[in-house]
């Protein structure tokens, strides 16, 4: 009888329990349940949100070899991030076929936010130039960074002294004065497409980065090149190089006594509308959102930095990141950028396949 009691007791305090606020007889807690209904997906994403990521180290890969251009800008913008997102930035250069193997490194790891892309504008052409099949599309912009101005420069035992002598020599003697450039579809080598679309044919020799492509003049291998500022400075103060122009519309602030391009050449201002060496920060697409806004976050916060903005200024670069801010911007940017060098590289025979098969529209002068 004892027995029976003590049943119907425990029934009764259950039943009242289950009436009583913060009181349940439920098998399976809130917890569980929300976690049950939440995707893989979901969780990863709530746990960036909570500031989760990164609780490792980030590698940044730069696709070109240690001391040009970019991997200048790519370690001073590490140095940066790393005070931003409180965790180590390896900086791993992995030059190769245009900066293609570096990018198809950073591709094929996990989507994540903990391998990262500084790339060069060469991105935009590996398609048409079959080197690759990935673009821009295949990655999202943290951020579009800066234009790296680009030189016309000669050892400094060279016979040209001036950006008209070195033209007047290109004209008279097609195909004969040598231009070193870091390698198919870079900067440099869409300077000498821009050259031979003018009426000027150089003979084009391909070097593993900007800075071997420097040396080579240095070491009087080739006449002439067009190097990023960034990592001609140096060579400028030492006398190693003379400097005949800047390669843009107009002059800039450090070099006040060297003549821009178009001063020598009026109608190349067609083709320098667009800037020709932008750098971005880029992650593989299909990263989670939550990770992308915190890179984001931290690239905004490094811009700031005194380091950061006395270095750009310092090296007469474009910050592109003030005037491409939105993703859409961006990729707008991109596009107008590929429409103009994709067309211009296969119009002059060197991509190997149309930018018609990828949609790539015509650049409107």
């Amino acid at each position: 009888m004892k027995h029976i009691l003590r049943v119907v007791t425990l029934c009764l305090v259950m039943s009242v329990m289950a009436f009583l606020p913060g009181c349940s007889v439920e098998s399976e807690s809130p917890a569980q349940e929300k976690a049950a209904d939440q995707t893989p997906a979901q969780e990863n994403s709530e746990a960036a949100e909570k500031n989760t990521y990164p609780d490792r180290a980030i590698t940044m890969i730069v696709p070109y070899g240690a001391g040009g251009g970019t991997d200048t800008y790519g370690r001073m913008l590490a140095t940066q991030l790393e005070k931003h997102l409180n965790a180590q930035i390896t900086v791993s250069n992995q030059s190769g076929a245009s900066g293609s193997i570096g990018t198809k490194y950073v591709f094929d790891a996990p989507a994540d936010g903990y391998t990262v892309l500084f790339a060069p504008e060469t991105l935009g052409t590996y398609r048409t130039m079959g080197i690759s099949d990935l673009s821009y599309d295949d990655f999202v912009p943290i951020s579009v960074v800066v234009n790296d101005p680009k030189l016309v420069v000669v050892s400094k035992n060279s016979k040209y002294n001036t950006i008209e002598e070195l033209l007047a020599d290109i004209k008279a003697n097609p195909g004969k004065v040598s231009m070193s450039h870091s390698g198919p579809g870079g900067s440099g080598h869409n300077q000498g497409l821009i050259l031979k679309e003018l009426g000027y044919d150089v003979a084009m020799t391909a070097f593993d980065g900007g800075t071997n492509a420097l040396l080579g003049v240095i070491g009087e291998q080739v006449d002439f090149t067009n190097p990023n500022l960034s990592f001609t400075t140096g060579y400028i103060d030492s006398g190693d190089v003379k400097v005949l122009a800047v390669f843009s519309n107009e002059r800039i602030a450090g070099l006040p006594d060297v003549p821009a391009f178009t001063e020598a050449l009026p109608e190349s201002e067609k083709y320098l509308n667009v800037p020709l060496t932008p750098l971005s920060l880029l992650v593989k697409k299909g990263t989670p959102e939550a990770v992308i806004e915190v890179l984001r976050k931290a690239t905004l916060e490094a811009f700031e930095e005194e380091e950061w903005t006395s270095f750009v200024s310092g090296n007469q670069a474009e910050p592109l990141y003030k005037k491409y801010k939105t993703q859409e911007e961006i990729y707008d940017f991109y596009h107008s950028w590929q429409s103009m060098i994709c067309w211009l590289q296969y119009e002059n025979g060197v991509a190997k396949i149309s930018p018609e098969e990828f949609k790539i529209e015509k650049y409107n002068e």
